[in-house]
């Protein structure tokens, strides 16, 4: 069971970057919880969040809400701003395991082919509280610019933001070994060996018979003709 912990940035009295009519807090809000719903079609998943709802979270609590749960990985979703473009990603600055630097590399690497043409910023190392404080491998992605009309548009775009949520999702089951439940197949009915005839027509002139028996072996049905 991979037990992970998923985190909307900002939330309640802290919106995060605002511009062009979105909120960070929004976005992100979105963002996980797709990502929680999308990861319940894989087995072996175990998913928890910091909020659910527009709450404002203290960020060591987010960090402690993880380590409580023993988490195997967290992950922190956010929206970027300040005049930039495009995606990138960051893992602690400091003292960092090897599994952390792998779930960074494919997870960003599956984020990029899954959202298309959109800037690589790159894969970076930062002293950010919630990747600082957490006790499991936890990566932080920076989904976009709230002050970049271009990236604005594509964030307005409910696509672009299913784009982003399968980016993830597919990322983390690439790191993780994920495998996709199996889906139940309807139980068939057993046969009871009876056969069930249909009539569809009885005509007073032979001919007529005649001629729609024929157009029905063409379209391959057994025909017979009875008087």
């Amino acid at each position: 069971m991979v037990r992970i912990v998923l985190d909307a940035g900002h939330g309640g009295h802290d919106p995060g970057a605002t511009a062009n009519g979105l909120k960070e807090k929004d976005l992100t809000l979105v963002i996980v919880k797709r990502i929680g719903k999308m990861l319940d079609e894989y087995e072996g998943v175990e998913v928890h969040y910091t909020r659910t709802d527009d709450r404002f979270v203290e960020l060591s609590e987010r960090a402690a809400i993880a380590n409580r749960l023993k988490a195997d990985f967290f992950l922190s979703i956010h929206i970027n701003a300040s005049g930039g473009t495009g995606f990138e990603s960051y893992i602690y600055n400091g003292n960092v395991g090897k599994a952390t630097i792998a779930y960074q590399n494919v997870i960003h690497s599956e984020i990029l082919r899954a959202i298309g043409n959109v800037q690589d910023r790159g894969k970076k190392r930062a002293n950010l509280q919630v990747l600082r404080e957490t006790s499991m491998p936890a990566l932080l992605t920076e989904n976009l610019f709230v002050d970049n009309k271009d990236d604005a548009a594509k964030l307005k775009d409910a696509k672009f933001i299913e784009a982003v949520v399968r980016g993830h999702v597919e990322g983390i089951a690439k790191a993780f070994g994920l495998k996709k439940k199996t889906k139940p197949q309807a139980p068939q009915k057993p046969s009871t060996g009876k056969l069930y005839r249909v009539q569809v027509g009885a005509f007073s002139d032979r001919r007529n018979a005649e001629r729609l028996a024929e157009e029905l072996k063409r379209k391959g049905y057994p025909v017979f003709i009875t008087d």
